[in-house]
């Protein structure tokens, strides 16, 4: 065991999901008093995002940080381990949960509020920050479990009936993918005798039945591309997502999936290397698939919710293109595109509910003149289609400049050519989304919104916070880019993460 004092450097390892656990636990004490749930959910939020600051800075300073829980070292203990990636996601997290708690103020009343929603919240959070901070397999089954529990009684919440057929579709593709990571998981500690990924990266390695682990790297391909909603097995999202209230379809655009790829880049980074074999080909296939799919999907949508979900869709696409190829650029403009992901698609679904509620509905087909009601908020709204499309120099532009370059030096040039379609096909379905339902004239006056102005405040401050956050990705997208590539080299060359993780146990 560990006899050293336990240092502030690691409690800040393991404090981002302490703190949402904290927080749910005590909004639950508080269960029908809606003001002092809401309270507490601001201060652990904030607190997350100072800390999870912290710890990113800690990160870069540094190098990976850990800590074992217990005091027993990896890879005999459980241990949380933060890299540049790790500590990074957990950073947007938390600021994206502070944001989209502040926007419920004026999306929900009390009454919602009231029934579960900030401890629901919470618990989702510290379940995305526990995935992304631990070093231990089993571990990220099981965060991974506590976001799901989370996410599920936020998407019932309201109980209407296409909720609930929403959430079946959710909760049946997850269940399963859930299965096949257990499954995996219990087959992979049935041949190594480990759990701890840093361990992991040496003793799969040195496993003779290639055949074996090719078997087991399977089942986390498909249990981590369905989590992330990659082809063919992306058509949960759309149905789903645009069911619960928008803050609820906000905080899933911008994170639950991007958990999947998380745990697709984490195992096929460290624990099953892609090194030119057929999960190369496959992922690559995958990618590009997702793209256009997206596109083609987001482009027949009516319902701008759903356009919204088709984009994140396709998103998934370019992050996995980075993977895919495996090469330090591309992996570092996957990285990129993610931290642009995770923005926008949470901005953009933030201002489809504003205008919904302007509009009295989601509806393209009859949904005009917004423009007139609200100019500001529609310019809000085409500054985020524009981020989202990647049209230059917005933050879209640049991942994707670098993913087209590395596809081309990889031999993939129709790999660039979908990512490239790709683009073209969420410019055009957020600007026919825009020009019908923002644009157009409506002989029709709009109907009165029953929005208060303090809470349409509420609802467009947030919303112009993250969606403007996007936007400075692409103005300052050189640190932003060093970050990602930093993130990228560890991820490829792991030595720094399994010393740190391992120590003295290696």
């Amino acid at each position: 065991m560990t006899e050293a004092a336990t240092t502030f450097a690691d409690w800040l390892v393991v404090a981002p999901l302490a703190l949402a656990l904290l927080g749910a636990s005590l909004c639950a004490m508080f269960w029908w008093r809606p003001l002092a749930q809401t309270l507490i959910g601001f201060a652990t939020t904030g607190a997350m995002v100072v800390i999870a600051l912290l710890l990113f800075l800690r990160v870069l300073s540094e190098g990976p940080q850990v800590m074992a829980m217990g005091a027993w070292p990896a890879p005999f203990g459980i241990v949380f381990a933060a890299d540049t990636l790790g500590a990074g996601l957990a950073l947007v997290t938390a600021v994206i949960g502070f944001l989209t708690l502040a926007y419920s103020i004026g999306d929900q009343d009390s009454d919602f509020r009231r029934v579960g929603y900030t401890p629901l919240l919470l618990a989702m959070l510290a379940g995305v920050s526990g995935a992304f901070l631990t070093g231990d397999i089993f571990n990220l089954y099981v965060w991974f479990e506590v976001l799901l529990i989370g996410s599920f009684g936020l998407i019932v919440l309201g109980g209407r009936k296409d909720q609930l057929e929403g959430a079946l579709k959710y909760a049946t593709l997850n269940l399963l993918a859930t299965t096949f990571f257990l499954i995996a998981t219990g087959l992979l500690y049935g041949l190594v005798g480990t759990l701890n990924m840093a361990d992991l990266a040496a003793k799969v390695e040195a496993v003779e039945s290639r055949g074996l682990v090719n078997a087991i790297s399977a089942l986390y391909l498909m249990a981590f591309g369905m989590k992330a909603a990659a082809f063919p097995l992306f058509f949960w999202l759309p149905a789903s997502y645009h069911t619960p209230q928008p803050g609820v379809s906000a905080i899933f655009g911008g994170l639950l999936t991007k958990v999947g790829v998380y745990a697709l880049i984490r195992t096929f980074t460290l624990i099953f290397p892609l090194d030119g074999g057929v999960f190369n080909d496959l992922l690559v296939w995958i990618a590009g698939a997702t793209i256009l799919f997206g596109g083609m999907g987001a482009l027949a949508q009516t319902d701008l919710r759903r356009v919204v979900a088709f984009t994140v869709v396709g998103g998934i696409g370019y992050m996995l293109v980075g993977l895919a190829l495996s090469t330090p650029a591309a992996l570092s403009g996957g990285i990129f595109y993610m931290l642009h992901s995770m923005l926008i698609s949470t901005g953009l679904f933030m201002a489809v509910g504003i205008a919904g509620r302007i509009g009295g509905g989601y509806d393209t087909r009859t949904l005009a003149g917004i423009y007139r009601a609200a100019p500001v908020f529609s310019g809000l709204f085409l500054l985020a289609a524009f981020v989202a499309s990647g049209i230059p120099p917005f933050s879209g532009f640049w991942p994707k400049v670098v993913l087209v370059e590395a596809s081309i030096t990889s031999g993939k040039p129709w790999l660039a050519g979908a990512v490239l379609v790709g683009g073209f096909l969420t410019t055009l379905a957020l600007a026919r989304a825009f020009a019908l339902a923002f644009w157009r004239d409506s002989d029709v006056a709009l109907p009165p919104s029953e929005t208060s102005h303090r809470a349409f405040a509420a609802l467009v401050i947030p919303t112009a916070v993250i969606i403007l956050g996007a936007t400075a990705l692409g103005i300052f997208a050189g640190p932003v880019a060093e970050i990602a590539s930093a993130a990228a080299e560890e991820l490829l060359r792991p030595a720094a993460y399994i010393a740190a993780v391992l120590g003295g146990g290696a």
